[in-house]
């Protein structure tokens, strides 16, 4: 890929667009660390899913330096112990979606998942009929998380 495709690939991509924005409420933006920032999935599976994500366009685990993959997991464990405290889920999914057929729906920008999880919360609707039902919505759910990364 020349520089050209890459500077259009960083364009288009909403991970890259979403801190551009300067309005992190608005972009349900939680928290901003040096090389990575967490923020809300707009189809979460689950209330409180959310997303640490880098800052700089990368693809896939390899392209992450130390300092990088570090402070994602670090990110992940603080992002861990504020959705246990705002919203006491019983456990938690932590995934990575690398490339397309790997799962990714944004597959071109690295992306780390957190998932809080209840006991019995499986949700036959999705499988029916390709609804879900969340009991708290992403404004009320960003109010309670952002508390916990404000501290």
């Amino acid at each position: 890929m020349g520089d050209e495709d890459a500077r259009q690939e960083r364009a288009e991509c909403v991970f890259c667009d979403l801190p551009a924005r300067g309005d992190d409420a608005a972009a349900y933006i939680l928290h901003r660390g040096e090389a990575a920032y967490v923020v809300m999935n707009l189809y979460p599976y689950n209330p409180g899913h959310v997303m640490v994500v880098p800052f700089d366009h990368v693809q896939d685990l390899a392209s992450l330096d130390d300092a990088l993959a570090t402070e994602m997991i670090r990110l992940a464990q603080r992002t861990e112990r504020v959705l246990s405290d705002a919203l006491r889920p019983h456990g938690f999914n932590l995934g990575v979606n690398i490339g397309r057929a790997g799962g990714a729906g944004i597959a071109d920008h690295l992306h780390m998942h957190l998932v809080p999880r209840w006991t019995a919360d499986t949700n036959f609707l999705t499988a029916l009929a390709d609804t879900r039902v969340i009991p708290l919505g992403l404004d009320e759910a960003y109010a309670q998380l952002a508390k916990g990364f404000a501290t």
